[in-house]
């Protein structure tokens, strides 16, 4: 396939100027250069910032490309992302971002390290990292393979320059590069996406009449626990990432981080219905009128390309370009969140809290830098090597779900919750999450729940059965480990993870706080007496 050079000149264009806008942010904004300006931008987006750079980052190369393709395969029924996605950032928005900053936190994993201790925390850190890297490889993976389909551009290329330019700008300027370069990636992809509607809509090949009666799509009554766990996992999963969170703590003010999330929740699900209809204009094709020289009944590898392949065959060029403009913005809001979350976790997180307390700010912004770069590398060697990442992510954002937000949620709401809980139910969850099975990766069902189907598989809502175990199995360790060392049933030389001892400490200064308020309180009641005695005479 011969390479499209004006397509090509204009991708360089757009790659070019969010390239520009990354350097010149993080140039006038980083001033200090240290790990606060890196990470949370000095603690000072504002409103709009937030928005922006909220949304973006929530509408990926993923949600876009996945609306469309299980909208057009599936039906509007199983297309739950965007309104799933929408109803989870609202619940956390009112919920869980207030608790979240009550205190100065850095990251997502100091709520965690400040409640189950800073190895379970770091422990903890892993699953993120592995999904945050396969979350990176899939997108730049789709991404590598639209640009192939409208330009002609080798996959392998594309995924490297892609990585290259989000990692080369993030690396400068931190979370300031990241939001400002939202703000144009956020308005390029809700052109781009917008534009190709009109055109795709009236080409010839389309014929709405073919979809007349399947758009809807379908549900079979045995598919109802299936059904239910694809909208828990939706919800309850798109608010445990790092990336999230770094921008909560980044807002200057609870009632900005609040807002502003909530207005993007609005946002996102608004950017979710171009490539809804995309999806639907795809499935209403007739792919032998185009230049589409495969197979006119699209495969499930085919349909994961619904969006490029309607850019491609179905709009004007200089349309295709400007669609693929916004695909590309999708994916690189997306991918340098990912590498930059990932290298704030790995610098503050586990090289000064695990391994360096006494780093200086120097060493710790070259950690992030270099963490940056190695995440980034490493999501593009997968992208180009691994076939299927795409179900390695399932997997990863199953335990966000699965695992993670019942972490999260304890460490913010249940006193007693420790670090003996927070492992044992680490341990729970991951376990019957990989012996429920997962057909993407051909991992089979050791654990065979109710109603399953050999051809079907788990038609119990296993994921949620999982993530409830493992809130259960925090809640009930973290009670008989307090009772039986609080209670000197279990000597506390055995609190391996020092649970116990902490809490000692923490008793030992609040008992020492109050006695100096109790003195403090005398000493003034005394001197009252005194005035009081002074005055009478």
């Amino acid at each position: 396939m011969a390479i499209h050079i004006p397509g090509l000149i204009g991708i360089i264009v757009f790659y070019l100027l969010i390239l520009v806008i990354g350097l010149i942010a993080g140039r006038k904004k980083n001033k200090t250069g240290d790990t606060d300006e890196l990470l949370l931008a000095g603690r000072n987006l504002g409103f709009f910032v937030a928005v922006m750079t909220y949304t973006a980052t929530l509408v990926g190369g993923a949600y876009i490309n996945g609306t469309a393709e299980v909208m057009g395969r599936d039906g509007l029924i199983w297309c739950v992302a965007p309104v799933g996605f929408t109803i989870g950032i609202i619940i956390a928005a009112l919920v869980y971002v207030p608790k979240a900053r009550e205190k100065k936190y850095t990251t997502l994993f100091d709520i965690l390290q400040d409640k189950y201790g800073k190895r379970i925390g770091g422990l903890l850190f892993f699953n993120e990292l592995l999904a945050d890297v396969f979350w990176e490889s899939a997108i730049l993976s789709a991404l590598g393979t639209t640009l192939h389909i409208i330009l002609g551009i080798d996959m392998s290329t594309a995924v490297v320059v892609s990585a290259c330019v989000a990692v080369f700008y993030t690396f400068f300027g931190g979370l300031y590069s990241v939001a400002y370069t939202d703000i144009a990636q956020f308005f390029l992809m809700s052109l781009g996406l917008i534009l190709i509607i009109p055109f795709a809509w009236t080409n010839p090949a389309v014929d709405m009449s073919r979809i007349k009666d399947k758009w809807k799509g379908s549900l079979e009554p045995r598919q109802i626990g299936v059904y239910i766990d694809l909208w828990l996992l939706t919800i309850g999963g798109c608010f445990t990432w790092q990336g999230f969170y770094q921008r909560v703590h980044a807002c200057k003010t609870t009632r900005i981080a609040r807002d502003s999330v909530l207005v993007s929740a609005v946002l996102a699900l608004l950017m979710g219905v171009p490539p809804a209809i995309a999806g639907v204009i795809g499935a209403a094709t007739d792919w032998n009128q185009t230049m589409y020289s495969g197979n006119p009944e699209l495969s499930q590898e085919e349909w994961s390309y619904v969006l490029p392949m309607v850019l491609a065959y179905l709009c004007p060029m200089v349309v295709s370009v400007f669609g693929l403009g916004a695909v590309s913005a999708a994916v690189m809001s997306s991918a340098d969140s990912i590498v930059l979350a990932a290298g704030s976790v790995i610098s503050h997180n586990l090289y000064k809290n695990c391994f360096r307390p006494k780093a200086s700010q120097r060493e710790l912004t070259w950690v992030l830098r270099i963490s940056i770069v190695l995440t980034g590398l490493l999501g593009a060697v997968i992208a180009i090597a691994v076939k299927s990442v795409y179900g390695l992510f399932i997997l990863c954002v199953d335990a966000m779900y699965v695992i993670q937000m019942p972490e999260l949620t304890c460490a913010l709401w249940f006193e007693k919750a420790n670090g003996y809980g927070s492992l044992v139910g680490f341990v729970v969850g991951l376990l019957l999450r990989i012996l429920g099975g997962e057909p993407v990766l051909s991992l089979p069902a050791v654990i065979k729940y109710p109603w399953y189907d050999p051809l079907a598989g788990q038609l119990f809502p296993h994921k949620t059965f999982a993530m409830m175990c493992c809130f259960i199995t925090i809640i009930a360790v973290s009670f008989l480990t307090d009772y039986v060392f609080t209670n000197e049933k279990v000597d506390k030389k055995f609190d391996i993870f020092n649970c116990f001892q902490q809490n000692k400490i923490k008793q030992k200064d609040k008992h020492q706080n109050n006695a100096f308020q109790s003195k403090t309180d005398d000493i003034f009641d005394d001197k009252q007496e005194e005035l009081d005695a002074f005055i009478k005479t």
